[in-house]
Formats: C-alpha cells, structure tokens, sequence
C-alpha cells in the first residue's frame, strides 16, 4: 500500500514512515511537474530504506 502511495503522492509517504521534514521537502519538490519524478524515486528510495530497518529491528528482536 505504501508503494502505490510512494507513486502517487510521494510526500505523503514520508509522513507514513515518520519523517516529516522530508516530507515537506519532497512536496515542495513536487510541486514542479519536473520535481515529481525525483520526488518518486526518493520516496520509493527511502520506503525500501524503512522498509529494510524495519526487518533488521525485527531480527534482533528474536
């Protein structure tokens, strides 16, 4: 679900995994129609970040 968020409203992610800042970052970025593809690859970017994270916390937790 996060991905096709990361797709179509690529700010908003950021605000799904926590980082905020980055998300007004992104939206400003976004807000260009030439920003809008850099403001993707971010977000999908970090969302496979979080996403990695999150699987290594979870590892040292058992």
């Amino acid at each position: 679900m996060r991905l096709l968020i990361a797709f179509l409203l690529p700010w908003f992610t950021f605000f799904t995994i926590g980082r905020p800042f980055a998300g007004v970052l992104c939206l400003i970025l976004q807000i260009t129609l030439i920003g809008w593809i850099p403001a993707t690859i971010w977000a999908v970017y970090a969302l496979s970040q979080y996403n990695t994270e999150q699987k290594i916390r979870r590892a040292f937790r058992s």
